[in-house]
């Protein structure tokens, strides 16, 4: 079984599901380029929950969990296999975490992977963020599941490292906001350069942290996949963009 790279994906806006721009060729050429995964997991920015769960169904309902976009995007079917022997292997294997035989795929997940796996040939699992685990708890757990890089999933960490919706522009070619350019530089810096207990204690390291990350959730994921680095390993971009003017799509791999 091939060993994986686990990846941060910047998804940024639901319609990046029905867009051919830079960033949606980017992950097609990415999937294009590495091996096929035995299955797809992604941590979800969407998915905030008291525990941690993982999702067990054979076949998870798609969810639409966004309002007021185009209809072309609600037409849009992106429904892979689950894989619930996966989800029972891993949560029996990583104390604390459960099955929900019920939960869905939300946005972080189908709209990022429709564009590497468009068949719907790879089976699509999520992981949700535990509102009670400090940053650094998080991080760990992360170190938890890196194992399974070596059984052929692929882990990503779906959510952006700036991502400010209060001053977000509609405009699609807005230039990015000064602050949001700024902010995306020390997120890369410190990712590349592997200052991984800066990462964990932004809120103390990083400038101006409120307004590029106003509320944690599309954060987090980076701080799983920081955590499924191992000894030797570098950080690196795959692909950097603002949108919208305050949202990072910074999307990077550990190799």
């Amino acid at each position: 079984m091939n060993t994986t790279k686990p990846l941060f994906i910047g998804h940024g806006s639901p319609q990046n599901a029905i867009l051919d721009n830079a960033y949606t060729r980017f992950l097609s050429a990415y999937a294009a380029s590495i091996p096929v995964p035995r299955a797809v997991i992604v941590i979800s920015a969407h998915w905030q929950t008291k525990g941690t769960f993982i999702t067990g169904s054979a076949h998870p309902a798609q969810i639409y969990d966004f309002f007021g976009f185009p209809d072309e995007l609600y037409a849009v079917k992106y429904a892979p296999a689950g894989a619930g022997d996966i989800a029972a292997a891993i949560a029996e294997d990583t104390p604390g975490l459960q099955v929900d035989g019920a939960r869905g795929i939300d946005h972080a997940g189908w709209a990022v992977v429709k564009h590497m796996y468009p068949a719907q040939n790879v089976p699509l699992l999520q992981i949700s963020l535990d509102v009670h685990k400090t940053e650094e708890e998080h991080y760990l757990l992360g170190t938890k599941l890196a194992k399974y890089r070596d059984e052929g999933l692929l882990l990503i960490g779906s959510g952006n490292v700036v991502h400010n919706l209060r001053d977000i522009s509609f405009e699609d070619d807005m230039e990015p906001f000064h602050w949001a350019v700024q902010a995306d530089a020390w997120m890369k810096e410190r990712t590349e350069r592997l200052m991984i207990d800066d990462l964990i204690a932004y809120k103390r390291t990083m400038p101006n942290y409120q307004r590029s990350i106003p509320t944690n959730e599309h954060y987090l994921p980076l701080l799983y996949v920081m955590g499924m680095r191992r000894n030797g390993e570098s950080c690196r971009t795959l692909h950097e963009e603002i949108q919208n003017g305050s949202i990072s799509m910074r999307s990077l791999e550990l190799a």
